[in-house]
This record gives C-alpha cells, sequence and structure tokens, in this order.
C-alpha cells in the first residue's frame, strides 16, 4: 500500500530539516527570512515579526517587499568564519 502526501498535509507537518553548516554556506549570499529562522530556531511569524520591528538576531536586508538575510551573517552568528 502507498501513502501520498497532499501539499496542505505537507504544510502542517513540522519541519524536520536539519541545517548543517554546510547546508547554510550552500544557501549562497542571501536567504529568505523564513529560511533563516528556521536555521535560527525561530518560527515564521515570530522571524517576520522581528525583521519588522529591526530585532532579528542578524543583519536583514529589505529588498521591496521581501526581508533577504546575508548568508554570512548567520555563519557569524553561529561562530563559523
Amino acid at each position: 500500500m502507498t501513502t501520498t502526501t497532499t501539499t496542505q498535509e505537507a504544510a502542517q507537518q513540522p519541519s524536520t530539516n536539519i541545517w548543517t553548516i554546510d547546508a547554510v554556506r550552500n544557501l549562497g549570499a542571501t536567504t529568505d527570512i523564513e529560511t533563516a529562522g528556521a536555521i535560527l530556531g525561530i518560527g515564521r511569524s515570530k522571524s517576520y515579526e522581528l525583521a519588522k520591528s529591526g530585532e532579528f538576531p542578524v543583519r536583514v536586508l529589505r529588498i521591496g517587499r521581501r526581508y533577504v538575510v546575508p548568508t554570512p551573517s548567520i555563519l557569524a552568528l553561529l561562530g563559523v568564519e
């Protein structure tokens, strides 16, 4: 018997993504606020709340309507490089 997961079901499941230093390095120059929050153990809503108030733990750039986070800032906070 095969089971299929719908997009809605997948969205309701907790993220099991484990962020390694290599995975963070492979993100590129910047990442979105949700991914940065996940790396730091901060939920999506709280990440946006902290970014809007200027209290996100690393530098956040506002580009149009998007928030992006420089990957080197995340690595520095984690004590890498």
